[in-house]
């Protein structure tokens, strides 16, 4: 193997690894929400919640749909005069309860204290270093044994230049 090729097989798995960084940074910018340690996420039912419910309107200070990572604490505090309900938890008025959200998935909640009574919720691995470095390698590596594949197959110009003939009618 030459040294040319060698050359270009090498400036190929870097130009692939460029590109996966390109596509694995540029989704990691869309994702951030996920980009982060796990927390404790805290909803606050206002009081007059049931009311508004009742008369079919959504309280404006309740997310209709919420993004977790695993690991995520969910509370919630019932500030309402009645007792609600998300999914597995009875809340009662005046008191708190919480959910630990420990795995991937996407969840469809029955919610007292949502106007169609019922609250969507994803939870999603967090994003760390290390899945974002595999998501550059995943992406890059195959790029560039391609772009290799491809310049190895190109044939290689000795540097001297063709010369062209003018054709006179």
């Amino acid at each position: 193997m030459s040294n040319t090729l060698k050359k270009r097989i090498a400036i190929s798995v870097v130009v692939g690894l460029l590109i996966g960084l390109v596509l694995s940074e540029g989704t990691f910018i869309f994702l951030g929400r996920t980009a982060r340690a796990p927390q404790t996420i805290t909803v606050i039912v206002p009081a007059g919640t049931s009311e508004l419910v009742a008369r079919g309107e959504q309280p404006p200070t309740l997310p209709q749909g919420m993004t977790f990572v695993v690991g995520d604490v969910l509370v919630i505090e019932n500030e309402d005069s009645v007792d609600h309900q998300l999914g597995p938890l009875w809340i009662p008025a005046g008191a708190a309860g919480q959910l630990v959200l420990g795995q991937p998935e996407s969840l469809a909640y029955e919610c007292s204290f949502q106007a169609d009574n019922y609250i969507g919720m994803d939870v999603y691995e967090s994003l760390t270093l290390g899945t974002r470095v595999y998501g550059i390698l995943f992406t890059g590596i195959p790029m560039g044994i391609l772009i290799a594949l491809y310049a190895a197959i190109l044939p290689v110009r000795n540097g001297t230049k063709h010369a062209h003939k003018n054709i006179q009618p």
